[in-house]
């Protein structure tokens, strides 16, 4: 593991991590800490399209500051040089990267990442959650299917009714789906059709339309973010989280 680069606060602590995934290949991860605690629970938080930037790495905080030990892995690692990162006006960029993600490689990616955590002396062993966005949201619904996760949260994750319906019985734990009523790229037929399958496997989830945001609304570096539903989804996400804290 490599730290090359660390910041403090009066609360959280952050860095960088390089970690071995299970086929040998190198993964960084962003980290924030709270500087108080020695076991706290883990969130892993997956980035959108475009890369563990600047609110990527803000939102590890926020959660660090609230007590949870966050980690961003770096999806692209296999395909993109360390810290790479796209302009939000340049999603063709990221396109190559999103087409070669497997999902194999990415389970092996999971695993790591996971294992970094709970086996982390500041990590309560027995708490593990995800939270993705955009291609991150999609990760997070499958990082639910092959981890034991205590509380999974996906917003505005695309392609799942396409590539991965069959995961949805899968969900091991609670679930919050969020999603975008303007959002052209996730159709209501799809939402419906993950939902569906989600009530006839009997799993536990909260499906929320925020019906008059777009996709990309969380991230206020985007055009399209919009400061009241980010405020309320950020809420809902926080009840939700803690909630279902062991």
């Amino acid at each position: 593991m490599d730290t090359p680069k660390s910041r403090c606060s009066a609360f959280v602590k952050t860095d960088w991590a390089t970690i071995k995934t299970e086929d040998d290949t190198d993964m960084r991860l962003y980290t924030a800490k709270p500087m108080e605690t020695t076991k706290a629970p883990a969130l892993m938080i997956f980035q959108e399209a475009f890369g563990v930037n600047a609110h990527i790495q803000d939102l590890c905080q926020r959660f660090a500051r609230l007590g949870f030990f966050t980690v961003a892995p770096e999806l692209f690692h296999r395909t993109a040089p360390a810290g790479f990162e796209i302009p939000y006006d340049n999603f063709d960029l990221a396109r190559p990267h999103i087409q070669a993600m497997e999902h194999e490689t990415l389970k092996a990616d999971l695993k790591a990442a996971a294992n970094f955590c709970l086996t982390h002396p500041q990590v309560n062993s027995d708490w593990l959650g995800s939270i993705g966005f955009c291609i991150g949201g999609r990760v997070s619904f499958i990082a639910n299917s092959i981890l034991p996760l205590q509380a999974a949260v996906s917003f505005y994750g695309g392609q799942i009714a396409q590539n991965h319906l069959a995961l949805a019985s899968k969900q091991q734990g609670p679930l919050l789906l969020v999603w975008a009523g303007l959002d052209k790229n996730i159709r209501l037929e799809d939402r419906n059709l993950i939902k569906e399958v989600l009530y006839k496997s009997k799993k536990n989830f909260v499906d929320i339309e925020f019906s008059h945001a777009d996709h990309g609304f969380f991230c206020d570096a985007r055009n399209s973010y919009h400061p009241h539903a980010a405020k309320e989804a950020w809420a809902l996400t926080l009840a939700f989280l803690q909630s279902n804290l062991a």
